[in-house]
C-alpha cells in the first residue's frame, strides 16, 4: 500500500510515562515549597531536566528508514482481514513501537485499529497487524496511518502519519462454499459437471427394472407388469435445467443485525452456497433483489464457472432503511419469468401488519411458481422469552416478545397453508437447511 503523503506531527513527543512522572512530581514540588520556600528553584530545574530527558530519549529513538502498509484489495464480509504495517527503525534504541490505522467503519471496530509492532526474527524490520472483521459489503478505504516509536527510557517518542490511497472491496461471505464439508459432498455426490444419466429420479423415462421391496410403489409400471406377469418399476432420468431464482428483500427488517452482521448478508451467504450446489447439479440460477423498487435482476447462469457473476451481483445489493414494496417487486419478477421456476424468497417481518402485503403478494406468486420462503430465526426474541421475570420490566419484555413470536408463527402458518414451503432456522444452519430442501424439491419433480 502506497502512502500518498507523510507528515510529522511533532519531531519528538512526550509519552504517557512522562505525563505520569510530571503528575507525580507536582505534589512533591508543592511539599518542598511549603517546607522550604527558599528551595523553589528546584521545581523548575526538575521540570527542565525532565524536558531534557524527553528530548534526549526522542533523539536516541532515531529516524525511521522505511515504512509500509499492507492492505488486501479484496475481502469478505464477516471474515478476518489483516491490515499490516512494517517499518525499519534503529531497533537497538527503541523500547516500544505502536501503529494505528483509520478506515471506513464498515471494516468494524468503529473505524480505528491500534496495535504493537514487534521485531521480525532474523530481520531488521518490525511488524504488526490489526485484524478487522468487516460488517457490511461495499467498497471501503483505509484512509490514514500512524507510526510511533519510543526511546530506550520510555519518555520521548517520535511519530509520523500518512494518508493512504487504495480501496478495499468487501464481497459476500463465501466461506461455506469453500468449506471442506461442502466440497467433500459435491465430490461424492452424483451430480456434477459431467452430464450423465441418473436413474431413479425425475420425470423423463429411462428404463424398467424389477420391483424390489422398499421401492416407492408409485414407481410401479402397471401396464408393463401386466404384460410380463411380474412387477416392474419405472426408472426416470433426473431433471436438470430447472430455473431457480434467489430473491432478496433488502428492506429495513433485513438490514437489522443478527450476531453482529445484517440479516441480508447472512441470507446472501446461504443463497450463494445453495446456488453453487444447484449449478453443480445442472440447474440455472438467477438473483433478484428489491426494496421499494427492484435493484438487481441477473440473467440465468447455468455453468458453475460463471458463479463469479452471481457473487458480483450479490455484492451490489444495497442496504436500505425503507419498507419493501412486495407488490411491485414480485409482479416484476413474475413478468420476467417465462416458465415455472423455484423462487427462494429471503425476507423478514416484525409484525402481522407489516407482513400482510407480503403474504398477499406471495399468494399471487404461488399460482405460477414454486415458492420457498426463508427467514432467519429471531434469537433475540427467544432470549427475552427465556429470561426469568425478576422485575416488572423483564416480565413486560418477556410477554411482549412471546406475543411477537406467536404473531410470527401465525404468519408463517398462513404461508404454509397457501402452499409455500417455509424454512425458519438460526443463521448458522440456514444454508445447509436450504441445500437439503433444494434436493428434496428437486427430487420430488415439483419444479418443472
Amino acid at each position: 500500500m502506497k502512502l500518498r503523503e507523510i507528515s510529522w506531527t511533532l519531531p519528538i513527543v512526550p509519552t504517557e510515562r512522562t505525563a505520569w512522572l510530571a503528575a507525580a512530581s507536582a505534589p512533591v514540588a508543592v511539599l518542598i515549597a511549603a517546607i522550604a520556600p527558599g528551595t523553589w528553584i528546584v521545581a523548575p530545574i526538575a521540570a527542565l531536566a525532565l524536558i531534557a530527558l524527553v528530548l534526549l530519549d526522542g533523539a536516541l529513538a532515531g529516524a525511521r528508514r522505511d515504512w509500509r502498509i499492507f492492505v488486501p484489495s479484496d475481502t469478505e464480509v464477516g471474515q478476518p482481514t489483516e491490515l499490516a504495517m512494517q517499518a525499519v527503525l534503529p531497533s537497538r534504541a527503541i523500547s516500544r513501537v505502536e501503529g494505528a490505522l483509520e478506515f471506513d467503519p464498515r471494516m468494524g471496530d468503529r473505524g480505528v485499529g491500534r496495535f504493537l509492532l514487534k521485531p521480525v526474527e532474523f530481520d531488521e524490520h518490525v511488524r504488526g497487524a490489526h485484524v478487522a472483521h468487516p460488517t457490511r459489503r461495499g467498497t471501503t478505504r483505509v484512509t490514514r496511518a500512524w507510526l510511533r516509536w519510543t526511546g530506550p527510557l520510555g519518555l520521548g517518542s517520535r511519530q509520523v502519519s500518512g494518508s493512504l490511497a487504495d480501496e478495499v472491496r468487501i464481497w459476500p461471505d463465501l466461506s461455506p462454499v469453500r468449506s471442506r464439508e461442502l466440497q467433500t459432498f459435491l465430490r461424492d455426490a452424483q451430480t456434477g459437471l459431467i452430464a450423465r444419466r441418473i436413474r431413479g429420479e425425475g420425470t423423463q423415462f429411462e428404463a424398467l427394472s424389477e420391483y424390489e421391496p422398499g421401492m416407492d410403489r408409485r414407481r410401479i409400471d402397471w401396464k408393463a407388469s401386466a404384460r410380463h406377469n411380474h412387477l416392474y418399476a419405472r426408472e426416470n432420468e433426473s431433471e436438470r435445467n430447472n430455473q431457480i431464482v434467489f430473491a432478496f428483500d433488502c428492506g429495513q427488517a433485513m438490514c437489522e443485525p443478527v450476531d453482529g452482521m445484517p440479516r441480508i448478508d447472512r441470507a446472501v451467504s446461504a443463497a450463494l452456497t445453495c446456488a453453487y450446489v444447484a449449478l453443480k447439479g445442472g440447474d440455472k440460477v438467477a438473483l433478484f433483489g428489491f426494496s421499494q423498487r427492484p435493484q438487481v435482476m441477473t440473467p440465468f447462469v447455468g455453468d458453475a464457472r460463471a458463479f463469479h457473476r452471481l457473487q458480483s451481483a450479490a455484492a451490489g445489493l444495497d442496504y436500505t432503511a425503507n419498507e419493501p414494496n412486495f407488490t411491485l417487486a414480485l409482479a416484476t419478477l413474475t413478468a420476467k419469468l417465462k416458465r415455472r421456476s423455484l423462487i427462494v424468497l429471503f425476507s423478514d417481518f416484525t409484525d402481522p401488519t407489516a407482513a400482510e402485503m407480503m403474504v398477499e403478494s406471495i399468494g399471487r406468486l404461488v399460482h405460477k411458481h414454486l415458492v420457498l420462503f426463508v427467514t432467519i430465526a429471531d434469537s433475540e426474541l427467544e432470549t427475552f422469552i427465556a429470561d426469568e421475570p425478576g422485575d416488572i420490566a423483564t416480565l413486560a419484555r418477556s410477554v411482549t416478545a412471546e406475543t411477537l413470536a406467536h404473531q410470527r408463527s401465525i404468519v408463517l402458518q398462513r404461508l404454509r397453508r397457501m402452499g409455500v414451503d417455509v424454512i425458519e432456522a438460526p443463521w448458522e444452519s440456514i444454508g445447509y437447511r436450504l441445500i437439503d430442501r433444494y434436493f428434496i424439491i428437486k427430487n420430488s419433480e415439483a419444479i418443472g
